[in-house]
């Protein structure tokens, strides 16, 4: 048999440019974030530039003089890819590519390049498709008709990934026009519409159970956390955006009280605005949930950050007014006590664990529970056999615990939201109450 050589890993320029001095740190940090990103995507991060700039050049986005200095670089370290993490515009990708006679790429193409390469399920190749094909269609400015990658998932249109920022649906190099992107990118939005209305009635069906979403900074442990919870073992990687799919687990949050409880797609800062719009049936999960645990790595020394970056998503994806708990996630790897203590200060809501340990997964499940108590309830009714269709209602309303009958009557334990219960409960009484008079 002949071994199958593992295919060469791109070696990597990342380059970043700040506004000002002042700004420097935070750009250190997005190049770190990006360099596990192009790590994340099987890159070789081979040199960072980071480029102190008041007014980016319109054409170069460096300047001249850097982007002679970056052709250097390229020559002497045999760079294959350049990526850069700030947005650039059609011109500027195509003139830098041409000038450094790499291929070169900003943020956004990684991420999506990140996700082409993480979607499993069909659900998740067309969100990726769309979301790429309409970064693309923003690129064409300045490149005249041709499109450098476009295709179908699975080969729909051909070709093979040939490096990174060149995968998933868009794989060959095709001559197409406008017309053709967006009739695809129509295609696709009638699929993700037809997805969505599938989504929205099993979350129907499953309206009488307590619904949990997880939220989360990307690689913050959130299938992990699903796991020690739902005492399984799915999938579990430490790469950044290895959880594509919603994952949904039925847990029990105490004896005879079941939870969905969901892991979604982790966030980042800057999350292209084509991967929210694509995922939007996904990401819905978080917004129609009773409760969001928001997940972080409290180990990260960028923990403050992050949970802003999440907090601002949770935020644009309508779900500010959902209860939630803040869950700081890693605490074994808080190896100095005082630490810890100055995070339980700082966070005084927070609940700490460790998803990967199973440590402090019943104060969780406490915290859900006080939760739950503000938003299920349980009644009994007693429901004469004259009104057959109450008896209908409240199996609708909620989930039947107990079901008692009698020969004038059955009577019903039904647990279920609380504004639901209690207005059905009320109207029911009422027309007891009427009928006896």
């Amino acid at each position: 048999m002949f071994s199958q050589e593992k295919p060469k890993a791109e070696r990597v320029l990342l380059v970043a440019v700040a506004r000002d001095n002042r700004l420097r740190w935070d750009a250190v940090d997005s190049l770190a974030e990006l360099a596990a990103l192009a790590e994340t995507a099987g890159a070789e991060v081979v040199e960072k530039i980071l480029q102190i700039r008041q007014k980016p050049d319109p054409r170069s986005f460096v300047g001249r003089g850097k982007l002679a200095y970056l052709k250097a670089i390229c020559s002497q370290l045999a760079i294959d890819l350049v990526i850069f993490d700030n947005p650039l515009t059609p011109t500027q990708l195509r003139f830098i590519a041409e000038e450094l006679k790499r291929r070169t790429i900003d943020r956004t193409a990684l991420i999506l390049d990140i996700f082409a390469l993480h979607a499993r399920s069909g659900e998740a190749n067309t969100q990726v498709e769309l979301a790429q094909l309409e970064y693309q269609y923003t690129k064409l400015t300045g490149w005249g008709r041709e499109l450098s990658r476009l295709g179908g998932r699975s080969g729909a249109l051909g070709g093979r990934a040939v490096g990174i920022g060149t995968r998933g649906p868009g794989e060959t190099k095709l001559e197409v026009d406008r017309r053709r992107i967006q009739e695809r990118i129509g295609r696709l939005k009638k699929e993700l519409d037809h997805i969505e209305r599938e989504r929205d009635t099993q979350r129907k069906r499953r309206r009488r159970l307590l619904t949990v979403t997880m939220a989360g900074y990307t690689n913050a442990g959130k299938s992990t956390l699903l796991n020690a919870l739902a005492a399984e073992h799915t999938f579990v990687s430490s790469r950044l955006f290895s959880t594509l799919d919603s994952t949904t687990r039925v847990v029990e949050l105490e004896e005879n009280i079941p939870m969905l409880l969901t892991d979604t797609v982790g966030l980042i800062k800057n999350l292209p605005t084509q991967l929210v719009a694509s995922f939007r049936a996904t990401l819905q999960e978080i917004s129609e949930a009773d409760v969001v645990l928001h997940v972080a790595d409290s180990s990260d020394r960028h923990l403050d950050q992050k949970i802003e970056v999440v907090e601002r998503h949770l935020v644009e994806l309508g779900a500010e007014g959902i209860p939630r708990v803040l869950v700081l996630n890693k605490s074994d790897l808080l190896f100095d006590e005082i630490v810890k203590e100055k995070l339980a200060r700082r966070y005084e809501e927070a609940t700490f664990v460790s998803a990967l340990h199973s440590q402090g997964l019943e104060g969780l499940r406490r915290r859900i529970r006080e939760l739950a108590a503000e938003i299920l309830i349980e009644v009994e009714v007693k429901i004469p056999r004259s009104h057959p269709e109450w008896e209908h209602r409240f199996y609708e309303a909620g989930d039947v615990l107990e079901r008692i009958e009698c020969p004038e009557s059955v009577t019903l334990k039904v647990r279920g939201y609380r504004a639901l219960l209690e207005g059905l409960n009320k109207e029911f009484r009422s027309l007891l109450a009427s009928a006896d008079t």
